[in-house]
């Protein structure tokens, strides 16, 4: 039988297990410090653990739950992952490099049933959802690869946008980022992190009673039902109408600015038109809103999409901001490997099936 993940517990959850297997609570907060601060990979090197105490971990917990099976490094300093689990299943996480400090997007789930039409995680039907010791996990891989550099660099900044939809897996979600925010250990700032969801309606409404200062960001492309719909599955559940009532809503809760990202795809959502009906949609949301203009990473097996020129970014971006609109039009990164979410892993599963 799989061992759980010693990642996936909450220093309480934690102190309940020691004391439920008759060992002090306090040991809790001894192997939290080896595993988060000193950063080390085995129980046995818990110095001031017994071995009784050792041996016990060993036995029902594992400390290394992903394999290292692809390393992509790109010429701006982005770094994607491809790690395998312990199921063989494989996920995706990337390191990115930015004047603020070091950010790392993680994956919540194997596979996509979300639907999205451009977007290259989807090329895979969700699996299974991960563990939250499997997201953590991630995160602990990317800091070791930091550590074995001898760089000093730690992750300071978190974005749950990888393979998947994070509300999907909520409660492994809101584990995971009970975990790396704890101050006792990794100590990411809750506004450092970010989760971004296509847009669950009834999780947005949960989030933002959960009291987590996280940032959230909604995967919106789209002003309109109509090319919403065509291009992201969801939108016929979750239409453009009801999920800005959950965003009001939201915003009235927690008074938290939310970004809206928006994709360009040429000639399907980055018309005038388009940049105006986005500014009417958020024009009663514009000092908590923040939309992120994102060029399209082009998908072979989606090939009925192109990317948006730089001049109908622009010109979208220039209506946005003269609308009163917040916006950026984010600078690309890690163009010259598999940019796209989803295309090593995609590319990897094909190279075994080939064999």
């Amino acid at each position: 039988m799989l061992k759980q993940s010693i990642y996936g517990l909450t220093v309480s959850e934690l102190q309940t297990w020691f004391e439920e297997h008759g060992e002090k609570k306090f040991r809790a907060k001894q192997v939290w410090d080896w595993l988060y601060v000193k950063r080390v990979r085995k129980f046995e090197e818990m110095s001031n653990l017994s071995k009784n105490t050792i041996n016990l971990l060993e036995e029902n917990f594992d400390t290394s739950p992903l394999n290292q099976v692809v390393v992509q490094e790109s010429a701006d300093g982005t770094i994607k992952y491809l790690f395998e689990l312990s199921d063989k299943n494989m996920i995706e996480t990337v390191l990115m490099r930015h004047e603020y400090g070091l950010s790392v997007c993680v994956t919540t789930q194997v596979g996509c049933n979300i639907g999205c039409t451009f977007c290259a995680s989807g090329l895979l039907k969700k699996q299974r959802d991960l563990t939250a010791g499997e997201i953590v996990a991630q995160i602990m891989q990317v800091q070791f690869f930091l550590d074995e550099r001898e760089l000093d660099e730690r992750v300071s900044h978190i974005v749950v946008m990888g393979i998947g939809e994070p509300f999907d897996n909520y409660d492994n979600l809101m584990t995971f980022l009970h975990i790396v925010n704890d101050k006792n250990g990794l100590g990411i700032g809750a506004r450092h992190i970010t989760v971004s969801t296509s847009g669950l309606i009834p999780k947005i409404r949960e989030f933002a009673d959960s009291g987590l200062q996280v940032n959230l960001a909604i995967s919106l492309h789209a002003p309109n039902n109509e090319v919403r719909t065509s291009i992201m599955r969801i939108n016929r559940s979750n239409p453009v109408e009801k999920l800005m009532e959950a965003v009001d809503e939201y915003l009235e809760k927690t008074n938290r600015r939310i970004t809206f990202e928006y994709i360009m795809l040429s000639h399907v959502n980055d018309r005038p038109e388009h940049a105006h009906q986005l500014a009417d949609l958020l024009s009663d949301k514009r000092k908590l809103t923040y939309v992120n203009l994102i060029p399209y990473n082009p998908v072979s097996e989606h090939d009925q999409y192109s990317r948006s020129t730089k001049e109908d970014i622009m010109a979208f971006y220039d209506i946005l901001k003269k609308r009163g609109v917040n916006c950026v039009a984010r600078k690309e990164q890690g163009t010259d490997i598999d940019a796209a979410c989803g295309q090593l892993r995609s590319k990897q599963i094909k190279k075994r099936e080939e064999k």
